[in-house]
């Protein structure tokens, strides 16, 4: 960057018109989530100290982000880790990046978790496609005596899931496990909860371009109608249920009613659904 803008301020300004002269909606956002992570100030320093000059080396990290973010890179996969239930989340090019509205599944099923502790002592949880852990950690963080296992076929999801376990402290109630589907799980769960891949093939291509081009395709792929994960997991969970324990999946817009029907012909009833902050009907929890 120009000598003219080492400042905090300066430094701010330019990003902005960076990505906006690149045609990023989000540029005044992104580029203060940039800013603020490479030169370790928050919105505070950003109005009380316009002017520090900021080393050298901060204005490269900066530059170098701002080049990715111009060129389409999603700014979470730039910064490495994203917020999902109050958590920091660590990314890997083998995970999704979480979402909010995959919080809608966690707000679903966490009464259902914490009923099931006052009730048995425990909740046992098994995490299917669990990617950063996002929804498995964030139960855990929420209720103390909850356990969980996070499964992945991406050995890198299972590792990236494992790292955010120990860094949020939840590594001695939290095990990760490289498996297809339930291919290696044993032992039965009061609660089985995914968020599984269910873009059809041929969508896939007409996705943004940010998602196209930067989530992991074993993430997004759900099979000719994007139907067939939910079919696995209809399949194989009773064999890992406790006798009343339920099953909670996300789902795309227009997916409830052939989901719906996938579970009830596995023998399952549908118990509750919940719409994201779109309105968009996004998770369903069912019961055998």
């Amino acid at each position: 960057m120009a000598e003219a803008e080492n400042t905090l301020g300066g430094v701010l300004r330019a990003a902005r018109a960076r990505l906006a002269a690149h045609g990023i909606d989000s540029a005044a956002l992104d580029a203060r989530l940039i800013v603020e992570h490479f030169s370790c100030t928050g919105r505070t320093e950003a109005v009380t100290s316009p002017g520090r000059v900021l080393d050298a080396s901060i204005l490269d990290a900066v530059d170098a982000a701002i080049a990715r973010r111009a060129g389409g890179e999603p700014v979470h996969r730039i910064l490495g880790f994203r917020e999902f239930y109050g958590l920091e989340l660590a990314l890997s090019p083998a995970t999704l990046e979480p979402r909010p509205d995959t919080e809608t599944l966690v707000d679903m099923v966490l009464p259902l978790v914490r009923t099931t502790v006052e009730r048995q002592g425990a909740c046992r949880i098994l995490d299917l496609g669990t990617g950063t852990g996002a929804i498995i950690l964030a139960l855990l963080s929420q209720v103390e005596q909850a356990l969980g296992v996070g499964v992945d076929l991406s050995g890198e999801a299972v590792a990236t899931a494992r790292r955010n376990a120990e860094r949020l402290g939840l590594a001695e109630r939290f095990s990760a496990l490289e498996s297809d589907w339930f291919a290696k799980i044993s032992g039965k769960f009061h609660l089985i909860v995914s968020n599984p891949p269910y873009i059809a093939r041929k969508d896939i291509a007409a996705l943004q371009a940010e998602v196209r081009n930067f989530d992991p395709p074993l993430a997004l792929d759900g099979g000719e109608d994007g139907l067939g994960p939910y079919r696995v997991i209809a399949a194989g969970a009773a064999c890992h249920l406790e006798a009343d324990g339920y099953v909670a999946v996300e789902i795309g817009f227009d997916q409830k009613p052939s989901v719906i029907g996938i579970f009830d012909q596995a023998g399952y009833s549908l118990a509750d659904s919940r719409s994201d902050l779109a309105g968009n009907d996004r998770a369903l929890l069912f019961r055998r």
